[in-house]
């Protein structure tokens, strides 16, 4: 996942090392299969003082920890039915054997959280609901071209073939097939 999205920013930013560079990490609450997220939080270049917390994982629980959702521009109420839209989307996408991945943001308050405020990720002191949903994004993941021969001589000698992923049930499922 993480390589499909660093080709991905590569081409709608350019250099992802420079853009890196100029949007300082500060934070960062890195993935785990409990949470099913990862969070970091950055200083900016874009000429908005306030750190930007960014959120990506699987969209459940990315949709769970949102409150608004940027459209047209403007950050409206992310309403039940924006909620079973895209709830509706990443199930079709998953369901196609596709690795569905959910994105939010959030600025932080300038005065809650100033320059050079001791982020802690480990108690942490900083919002991780109410962010806005900014969207999904899916990615082919295809099994590698020995597994299906793999599992075939598996089942040939008579071992029980079990998958073991991280992914989205539907996704399993539909790879799985």
């Amino acid at each position: 996942s993480e390589t499909a999205l660093l080709k991905c920013t590569e081409l709608s930013h350019s250099n992802v090392m420079d853009y890196r560079r100029k949007n300082k990490k500060v934070c960062e609450i890195p993935f785990n299969s409990t949470n099913k997220f990862q969070v970091s939080i950055h200083e900016t270049d874009d000429n908005d003082p306030r750190y930007l917390l960014v959120m990506k994982g699987a969209p459940e629980r990315i949709l769970d920890r949102c409150a608004t959702i940027h459209i047209d521009g403007k950050d409206l109420e992310l309403t039940k039915e924006w909620r079973d839209r895209f709830t509706s989307a990443y199930m079709e996408l998953g369901g196609l054997g596709e690795r569905v991945l959910g994105f939010c943001d959030f600025r932080l308050d300038k005065e809650k959280y100033p320059d050079g405020f001791p982020f802690d990720a480990d108690e942490i002191n900083f919002p991780i609901t109410g962010l806005r949903f900014a969207g999904l994004m899916s990615m082919i993941d295809p099994p590698r071209a020995a597994v299906p021969d793999a599992v075939s001589k598996c089942r040939a000698a008579g071992v029980k073939v079990i998958m073991v992923t991280g992914d989205h049930p539907i996704t399993a499922k539909a790879i799985a097939k």
